[in-house]
């Protein structure tokens, strides 16, 4: 494929109503939002089928999106602010309002020989094709760094690509898709009606508690192991070897294949006495699990696997968190198995009751328990090169409608820079099928494609 050009048509700076109301100027940061302080920007890339030409869409489809997303802005404030420390309390890090009060957006026409069509296929592509369509997060010229960041890519007649980045530590991917789906509904439906708009992001932080204050816990573990375990300097870069090119793919699982390992699980944890928690999510984390240690070959010398995903905590806390909240609640949920029992014929089995055991364990009310430890323990792991997962089919990525129609193709392009994550998602063609995203090296891809397709045979 050839290398993916665009050329940047402009750059808007896109705000809120000037009749907003005012935004509260230091809404602090929970224990929630704090794990992820120093992490970078979760991005997507929306595809969708628009056979317009990039004057018709720039005079016609632009400003509905522009004003769209000024409405949605209204609601979600929170994504014009960067982070900062409050002036009364420095070790209380607080959302404050960005000097410009607003989200970049940058409009771009894509300007090479690709066919839109070989973006939207599942076969492999070289990741740095898709890297032109993803917006950055560029500090400001005051040096803080926005939570959000928007581009939109026209390719003439075929279709655009709407890129999505936002900061971790502002939200996690439920509040995410959150703002996205109410940005679509607004500009698909003109505005925002009460019978179709999406519900109101609350934005107050005293609705997580904090009873055992794990925000200064977290903060002191944070800073005790960047002060006693000094990382050491990188090794100087061997010019002669260049790193490998990353390339992504799309796996799918139908509901049919989802069922049939559904009920393994069931039958299985019956005959043995656990109580299994079988869902779709479980079996597939497990199936692409097994498939990564397979593809690792004569690389694969440990004895345990280590998968590491995190768990919406808004239903698990007491009392509950409103599903609108937007911002951080998860908590990391850790999993080991045992190798040889991953790779036996009952693998997915096997793997797929570890994860479940992993959520059962969650529900007699000890969601938070060991939270002061969870970044050392997430950290003790690193080294065993644990399996991560972004993204979940119940976000409903391909419900996305900005009035061109469901998505063509979503990616999660931000699993590329943690070595072993995948994504998850539903599929655009299946009801209760699953999409598995992958990036590894082609040679490694190339495995782990022939597991996945030879472990369904």
């Amino acid at each position: 494929m050839a290398s993916i050009k665009v050329k940047v048509l402009d750059k808007i700076h896109v705000s809120p109503p000037a009749n907003s109301s005012s935004f509260n100027p230091a809404v602090p940061l929970t224990f929630f939002d704090l794990a992820w302080l120093h992490t970078g920007p979760v991005e997507r890339l929306f595809f969708f089928s628009s056979h317009q030409s990039p004057s018709h869409f720039l005079s016609l489809s632009l400003p509905s999106l522009t004003s769209s997303l000024s409405l949605t802005l209204q609601r979600f404030h929170l994504l014009t602010c960067h982070v900062t420390t409050s002036p009364s309390h420095p070790a209380q890090y607080i959302f404050s309002p960005s000097t410009t009060n607003s989200i970049a957006l940058t409009v771009a026409q894509f300007d090479s020989t690709t066919n839109f069509q070989q973006l939207l296929t599942s076969h492999p592509r070289d990741l740095s094709q898709l890297d032109p369509l993803v917006p950055q997060l560029c500090k400001s010229n005051d040096g803080t760094t926005p939570l959000a960041a928007l581009q939109i890519t026209i390719f003439p007649n075929e279709g655009i690509c709407i890129g999505v980045s936002i900061h971790h530590v502002a939200c996690d991917d439920s509040a995410s898709i959150h703002f996205v789906k109410s940005w679509a509904a607004a500009c698909r439906d003109n505005g925002f009606h009460s019978e179709s708009a999406p519900l109101l992001p609350i934005h107050d932080r005293s609705v997580i508690p904090d009873p055992n204050g794990l925000y200064f816990k977290s903060l002191s573990e944070m800073r005790d192991l960047a002060s006693n375990a000094p990382p050491p300097p990188p090794p100087p870069p061997d010019l002669s070897v260049k790193p490998p090119a990353l390339f992504m793919a799309t796996f799918s699982l139908s509901r049919e294949q989802i069922d049939r390992f559904k009920h393994g699980v069931v039958d299985t944890a019956a005959s043995s006495g656990v109580l299994a928690h079988s869902s779709s999510f479980t079996v597939a984390s497990a199936y692409a699990w097994i498939c990564l240690l397979k593809c690792q070959g004569e690389k694969l010398t440990k004895e345990t696997a280590h998968l590491l995903f995190s768990v919406d905590c808004r239903g698990r806390l007491t009392p509950p968190v409103p599903v609108q909240y937007f911002g951080n609640c998860l908590r990391p949920c850790f999993v080991e198995a045992n190798v040889e029992d991953l790779l036996s014929k009952n693998g997915v089995i096997n793997g797929a009751v570890a994860i479940g055991k992993s959520i059962k364990g969650l529900e007699n009310g000890g969601v938070l328990d060991g939270a002061e430890d969870w970044l050392k323990k997430i950290l003790s792991i690193l080294p065993n090169q644990p399996m991560s997962i972004g993204g979940s089919p119940r976000f409903r990525v391909y419900d996305v409608d900005f009035g061109f129609g469901k998505p063509k193709k979503v990616e999660m392009v931000s699993i590329a820079k943690t070595p072993g994550t995948v994504s998850l998602s539903e599929t655009g063609t299946e009801e209760g099928g699953i999409e598995i995203g992958v990036v590894l090296p082609r040679n490694e891809l190339e495995r782990f494609s022939f597991c996945f397709l030879d472990g369904l045979n």
